[in-house]
C-alpha cells in the first residue's frame, strides 16, 4: 500500500512542480537545471533531489499536475455551457476570447513543450492525452448543446484547429486570436450542412431514396 505524503513534504512537491512549469513557460526545458529549480523554490538541491531523483519525474509530474488542474477547469466549462445552451455565435465568440487571453501566457508556451516532449518520452503521454481529451469534452458539449449531430467526431477537428492555430500564434509571436471564431462557425456549419444532407438522402422509413 502507498504510503501517504505528510502535508509538508506534499507543499514542497506542489511548489517545486509549479516553479518547474513557470520556468518552463519562461525559458523553456533546455534551459532547466536542478540548481535553478531549487534557488527559485527556495529550498535547498538536496530537498529537490530526494522529491524528484530524474528530470524525467519531474517533467511528468509537472504536466500531470498541470492536466488534473486543466481537465477540473475544462469540466466546469463544459457543464456551463450545457445549462446554458448559447447560440453558435456565441460559443465562437467566447472561444475566441479565451484563445486570445492565454495566447500570450507563458503557462500555455509550458503546456506546448511539454506535449512536444511527449513525442519523445513515453512517460509523458498519457498525461497529454488526458488533456487532450479535455478539450474535446467541452467542444462536444458545445456542438452537443447546438444539436450537432456526433459531436464527439467534430469535437477532435475543433480541437486541431485551435491547437493548431495556438502553435502559429506562438512560434509567431502573435497574441492575435482573429479568426478563430469564423473558423468554428465554419466546422459547426458544415457538420450541420453534412446531417441535413444525410437526413434528407434518407426515405420515411430511413431508406436511402432511389
Amino acid at each position: 500500500m502507498e504510503e501517504k505524503q505528510a502535508p509538508e513534504e506534499t507543499g514542497v512537491r506542489q511548489r517545486i512542480l509549479r516553479t518547474t512549469f513557470n520556468l518552463i513557460g519562461r525559458g523553456g526545458i533546455g534551459a532547466l537545471s536542478n540548481r535553478r529549480i531549487a534557488a527559485e523554490t527556495g529550498i535547498s538541491l538536496g530537498s529537490l533531489t530526494y522529491h524528484f531523483p530524474s528530470q524525467a519525474d519531474l517533467l511528468r509530474e509537472c504536466l500531470e499536475l498541470f492536466v488534473e488542474e486543466e481537465v477540473a477547469r475544462m469540466e466546469a466549462i463544459a457543464a456551463d455551457i450545457r445549462a446554458r445552451c448559447p447560440t453558435p455565435e456565441q460559443i465562437a465568440i467566447e472561444i475566441q476570447q479565451l484563445a486570445s487571453e492565454s495566447a500570450s501566457s507563458p503557462e500555455r508556451t509550458a503546456e506546448l513543450e511539454l506535449h512536444l516532449r511527449a513525442v519523445r518520452d513515453p512517460a509523458l503521454r498519457e498525461a497529454s492525452r488526458r488533456c487532450f481529451a479535455a478539450y474535446e469534452g467541452v467542444a462536444a458539449a458545445a456542438l452537443e448543446a447546438l444539436q450537432i449531430p456526433d459531436p464527439g467526431r467534430h469535437a477532435r477537428t475543433v480541437v486541431a484547429v485551435i491547437s493548431g492555430l495556438g502553435l502559429q500564434w506562438k512560434s509567431s509571436g502573435s497574441d492575435d486570436a482573429a479568426g478563430l471564431a469564423d473558423a468554428l462557425l465554419t466546422i459547426v456549419s458544415g457538420a450541420g450542412a453534412r446531417a441535413g444532407e444525410s437526413r434528407s438522402s434518407q426515405g420515411p422509413q430511413g431508406g436511402r431514396l432511389q
